[in-house]
């Protein structure tokens, strides 16, 4: 056993996220992008405390139950990584995974609900970051996902599945434009060139489509030609904007330090549960629309009755969660950093005519002791890297009857829930949503009652 050396191994069994394990003379080897009942040659790649590493070469002989993957970008793309694997076998590894995290975590007697699977198989998502590079040096202009196993490598996605067919049509015909132009896209090594990201936002149940080219400030371009060749469509939604955000950030990251109006409107209107939401593009909102109307009726359905009660709704993004739950509530009270964000959440108020909600903008981890409220529930929505330590014992403070957290990272959430735990409470129910298939992302909603005063 040699760390560089390349080996054959079986995969026995999985963990979050659809990562491998196989044994190598009684050590745990983890391999990502593998699955149960696989076998593959992998390189050792780390030596850990308790378990080994390696990175996947090639499949030998896939799951008994594969099948063809409808993708042509399979295995090249980065983005999916389980089309191959029938849907109900996703929804049981992705079910497995999560209490696998719970059970190592030692929290149970709860009830658990099941994973919920997501309306649309494919073409679910309502807004997706393209960028521009290519494949190989020397190559030419490709506009689309990073490749798998190439750190700078991109990939023209121009048949995604998980997209809709008005995406793939722009990406072509954005790509096919620049092709012919003579300007270099955005290095990160040399931090050279102009061409960064195309990002593409549409309404699923509006029809609404928000289109934002990224460059940075380095060449003056006269997007005007570009305006009209995108209006000259023939999509099956309506392009409500178009736009042009500066971005001169060293890091690999789609962010908006300058923003153009070429066409329309900056933002798009999507409607989820019956209520309008205006979406301004430096906004969080659920990337799969159909997905979100049902994991927040099961947020819904775990609040159930507070018509007499203050509901706290922190990490609020555009006040979704907040405005949905509010015909159920007294009051709801949203906290959120993006300002773009809070300022879409009350306008989306007033298009829906909800009087008993209001959004704050700041940062939960500063603001939640300083709130004059006291909360009877609370909803807690927390980016990838979940609560910050200093909220976490601001909320456990506050001692509501009822918290609900919404995780799209269950590793993350299982370390909070000990300290809610600790702090108190229990865990009472949990359900999970399949919001994107075919990768090795799930959501998870927990119940939790205070259990001590």
């Amino acid at each position: 056993m040699k760390i560089g050396n390349i080996y054959e191994f079986y995969i026995e069994k999985t963990s979050f996220p659809s990562i491998g394990i196989a044994d190598l003379e009684g050590h745990d080897v983890f391999i990502k992008n593998t699955f149960p009942g696989q076998t593959v040659m992998a390189r050792l790649t780390k030596k850990k405390r308790d378990h080994l590493e390696a990175k996947l070469i090639e499949v030998k002989e896939n799951i008994k139950d594969a099948i063809e993957a409808p993708c042509p970008h399979f295995n090249v793309c980065g983005g999916c990584n389980s089309q191959f694997i029938p849907s109900h076998l996703q929804l049981e590894l992705k079910k497995q995974q999560v209490l696998d995290l719970f059970n190592r975590a030692g929290i149970e007697g709860y009830e658990f609900l099941g994973i919920e699977k997501n309306p649309e198989e494919f073409e679910y998502r309502n807004k997706m970051e393209f960028t521009f590079g290519n494949a190989e040096k020397g190559g030419k202009l490709n506009l689309g996902m990073h490749m798998k196993g190439k750190n700078f490598g991109i990939l023209n996605v121009d048949q995604c599945k998980i997209v809709d067919g008005d995406f793939r049509m722009i990406l072509s015909e954005v790509v096919n434009y620049f092709r012919g132009k003579d300007i270099p896209y955005y290095r990160v090594k040399t931090r050279r060139g102009y061409l960064r990201n195309l990002v593409i936002r549409k309404g699923k149940n509006t029809g609404d489509i928000l289109v934002n080219i990224v460059t940075t400030s380095q060449i003056d371009f006269n997007f005007d030609e570009m305006v009209q060749m995108l209006l000259s469509l023939n999509l099956s939604g309506n392009i409500k904007g178009i736009l042009h955000s500066i971005n001169d950030s060293f890091s690999d990251v789609v962010k908006i330090e300058k923003l153009n109006l070429l066409y329309g409107n900056d933002y798009i209107m999507e409607t989820i549960s019956g209520l309008k939401f205006k979406i301004f593009p430096g906004a969080f909102f659920q990337t799969n629309s159909k997905g979100a109307e049902k994991l927040y009726n099961i947020v819904k359905d775990f609040m159930g009755d507070a018509s007499s009660k203050t509901v706290f709704d922190l990490y609020c993004g555009t006040g979704t969660i907040g405005q949905i739950v509010a015909s159920n509530a007294k009051e709801v009270i949203g906290v959120e950093l993006v300002e773009d964000a809070v300022k879409s959440a009350n306008e989306n108020v007033k298009l829906n005519g909800i009087d008993n909600c209001k959004f704050i903008a700041d940062d939960v981890a500063k603001i939640v002791g300083d709130l004059d409220y006291k909360p009877d529930v609370i909803i807690i929505d927390p980016p990838r890297p979940g609560v910050h330590p200093k909220a976490l014992k601001e909320i456990v403070k506050f001692g509501a009857d009822v918290i609900i957290y919404v995780s799209c990272n269950p590793k993350t959430l299982v370390e909070d829930l000990k300290s809610f735990i600790y702090g108190g409470y229990s865990v009472d129910k949990v359900k999970l949503m399949d919001m994107f298939p075919h990768t090795g992302h799930v959501e998870s909603v927990v119940l939790m009652s205070r259990v001590e005063k």
